[in-house]
């Protein structure tokens, strides 16, 4: 039999076997090593902040735990700047190529509500702001600040409790979305003001200020890392059954006017003296005045709503005209101050803006001593003079208000404190 061509044809399918498994196991293998280097571009695009092309890296990979781990490191990137729909995409991949990797269904669940919740301020939707900060979501990031959780709110932001994971120091922020505020030109300049504002204010330097780390911009949303501190705003002092007493009163006063003073010696007026925006230790007795630098903004415009931004019951005369103000201003904003520290209520009130500026613009100040005899005659001479309509006639600086506060802490026989 003619056996010749069956041996060569059974040689040659044993060579093709042996070739065609070789291919395989080669193109397997660099399979595999492009899926590594695939991995491996990812993560240095994620560390270098390219998160777009990051994920398209890690989609290039064949599924293994290795990448499903990177693509979960990039989608808490997203979660902690706050790019939720990107984290949310970032998730479903994750949940489509490894389902039921790492427990994720129920955070990608909650992780949806804020989809379209671009920024921290959550004025418009309190409820899923709140629950940004009950847990099990990353905590979000603000420029190189971790945000812990929200520690006030006021007409221009709100404030965070936050850390520097850089050093470990605990910071406030407080915040701005300005773009919400401000609009075309005007936001442009308010811009530019707060930064140089606050440029200015971070070069005070001066016990009873509050000192500014650092100001920026994330996401349209500016803001200002200052110190953190214990104290309490005076505003909780300043209503009936919780009023300090005189000694304290007095001192507390004193020092805001000493501080005054030393920046108004820099050219920096604050525009915004207010019980809540001075922080009282009673353990301590340390004060410190906060918002140099944000204060500015209040006199620039009016908001998209027409609100007059800031805290009309405290502006001076030349204030609520529109006019250019000085220090003697803050000096007027002290004695109203002052004036609701000893009393429980501000000298000027209307169920009007309109009323309101009004009576400071025309009407005299009510006596501080009115049905209340225990206010020393002597503090009624020191708020009548820092109430003066016309700011010629107001102390000409923070140093006069300081020594006559002390003529009646010598009279009324009360110690430093």
């Amino acid at each position: 039999l003619p056996l010749v061509y069956p041996f060569l044809l059974l040689l040659a399918g044993h060579l093709g076997w042996l070739l065609w498994g070789r291919l395989r196991s080669h193109a397997g293998a660099s399979s595999l090593e492009l899926s590594d280097a695939n991995r491996q571009l990812g993560l240095a695009y994620q560390q270098l902040g390219r998160y777009d092309e990051a994920f398209d890296s890690y989609r290039r990979c064949r599924p293994s735990k290795a990448v499903c781990d990177g693509m979960l490191q990039l989608a808490q990137d997203h979660e902690r700047h706050r790019r939720y729909a990107d984290a949310v995409e970032v998730y479903e991949e994750i949940k489509r190529i490894a389902p039921g990797f790492d427990d994720i269904d129920a955070h990608l669940e909650q992780l949806r509500q804020f989809e379209t919740t671009p920024t921290l301020m959550g004025q418009r939707r309190t409820g899923a702001h709140n629950m940004m900060f009950a847990g099990g979501l990353q905590k979000p990031m603000l420029g190189r600040y971790q945000v812990i959780k929200e520690i006030g709110r006021g007409a221009m932001g709100v404030v965070y409790l936050g850390r520097d994971p850089k050093i470990g120091r605990t910071v406030a922020i407080k915040t701005m979305s300005l773009a919400d505020e401000f609009d075309g030109k005007v936001l442009e300049e308010v811009s530019q003001r707060f930064y140089r504002e606050a440029e200015t204010a971070g070069r005070l330097n001066h016990p009873n200020i509050v000192t500014i780390y650092d100001v920026g911009d994330d996401q349209g949303l500016a803001y200002i890392a200052m110190d953190f501190l214990s104290g309490e705003p005076l505003e909780n002092f300043a209503v009936p059954g919780k009023l300090l007493p005189l000694d304290e009163t007095i001192a507390i006063v004193l020092k805001v006017a000493e501080t005054l003073d030393y920046a108004h010696s820099q050219n920096v007026v604050h525009r915004d003296i207010k019980p809540g925006n001075i922080l009282y230790e009673r353990d301590t007795g340390r004060v410190k005045i906060t918002d140099f630098g944000i204060a500015s903004l209040t006199d620039v415009s009016k908001t998209r709503t027409g609100t007059i931004l800031g805290s009309p019951s405290y502006m001076s005369p030349e204030q609520v005209a529109g006019r250019k103000v000085d220090g003697r201003s803050d000096l007027y904003s002290l004695g109203i101050t002052f004036y609701q520290l000893l009393r429980g209520e501000l000298p000027f009130e209307s169920s009007s803006l309109t009323g309101l500026m009004f009576k400071i613009a025309n009407e005299t100040h009510p006596d501080v001593t009115f049905l209340r005899p225990d206010i020393p005659a002597i503090l009624k001479t020191v708020i009548d003079k820092a109430l003066q309509k016309n700011a010629a006639d107001r102390y000409q600086t923070g140093a006069e208000m300081v020594k006559a506060l002390r003529e009646c802490q010598a009279k009324l026989k009360f110690g430093k404190r």
